[in-house]
C-alpha cells in the first residue's frame, strides 16, 4: 500500500532500531503529527498473557491527568436521585427505559460513554449486542456500573479511559492530543502503563510488557522501552 507524502516524511524522523525513553518518544510522536487536524496520540502494548484464559485478562480504567482533549458524550440510564446527579454532573442525556427503548429500537449509540446503576443492569444487558461490539457496553470493572453516577458522568468527562485487552493481546488507548506537548502527554501516558503494570495477573509467566508503541493518527509508530516502566 503506497504511503502519503505526510507518513513518509514522518516516518524519516523515526529510527525503527531504537527503543525510545519516554520523553525523547513524546517529542519525536509531536513532531510527526503533521494533518491539518489535531491528531490523537495512540499507546499500543503487546502485553506476555492469553486473552483466551479468564485469569489472565487484563482490563480497567484511568482518569487521564490531562484528560483525552475530546469532547466526551456521556449518556446515562438511571432513576430517582441518580438520573437527578446525573444531570447535575454534565450527562448528554438521562434516561431510563426510554433511553433503552431508543438504542434497542432506533440503534441509537450516538454517544461516547455509557453509565448506569446497578439496579438498571438487568435491562441494559438486553442492549449487549448493539453495545458490545461498539465498546460502549457499561461494566464494573472500568467504573460505568456504579451507585455513584454523578461521579462516574463527572470523570468520563474529565477523561477516564477504559483500556482491555483485544484478540491479540494488545491494548490500545488514546493517551491525548498532540498539541498537548510532550509534558503533558508524559504524564498521560505514565498514569495508563502504571495501572496496566499493577493489572498484571498472578497466572502472568515471563516477560509481561511485550513491547510498546506510540503513534499519532496518521503518524508512523514510535518504540518506547517497556522496560524503563517495571514490566
Amino acid at each position: 500500500m503506497k504511503k502519503g507524502k505526510h507518513y513518509v516524511d514522518s516516518a524519516k524522523l523515526v529510527d525503527r532500531t531504537k527503543l525510545y525513553d519516554l520523553d525523547d518518544a513524546l517529542n519525536v510522536c509531536c513532531q510527526t503529527a503533521k494533518a491539518k487536524f489535531d491528531e490523537t496520540v495512540e499507546l499500543h502494548v503487546r502485553l506476555g498473557v492469553d486473552s483466551r484464559h479468564a485469569d489472565q485478562q487484563v482490563r480497567g480504567a484511568v482518569v487521564l491527568p490531562h484528560g483525552t482533549g475530546k469532547n466526551v458524550r456521556v449518556i446515562a440510564i438511571c432513576k430517582g436521585d441518580a438520573a437527578k446527579a446525573a444531570e447535575e454532573a454534565g450527562a448528554m442525556l438521562v434516561g431510563d427505559t426510554d433511553l433503552i427503548a431508543r438504542i434497542q429500537n432506533e440503534g441509537f449509540v450516538d454517544f461516547d460513554v455509557l453509565v448506569t446503576t446497578p439496579d438498571m443492569m438487568g435491562q441494559v444487558g438486553r442492549l449487549g449486542k448493539i453495545l458490545g461490539p461498539r465498546g460502549l457496553m457499561p461494566n464494573p470493572k472500568a467504573g460505568t456500573v456504579t451507585p455513584d453516577i454523578g461521579r462516574a458522568v463527572t470523570e468520563a468527562k474529565a477523561g477516564k479511559i477504559e483500556y482491555r485487552l483485544d484478540k491479540q493481546n494488545i491494548i490500545h488507548v488514546p493517551v491525548g492530543k498532540a498539541s498537548f506537548g510532550a509534558e503533558k502527554l508524559s504524564d498521560n501516558v505514565r498514569v495508563v502503563m502504571e495501572a496496566i503494570v499493577k493489572a498484571k495477573p498472578a497466572a502472568a509467566k515471563g516477560q509481561y510488557i511485550r513491547s510498546a508503541t506510540l503513534a499519532t493518527t496518521m503518524g508512523p509508530g514510535v518504540k518506547l522501552n517497556g522496560a524503563k516502566f517495571g514490566g
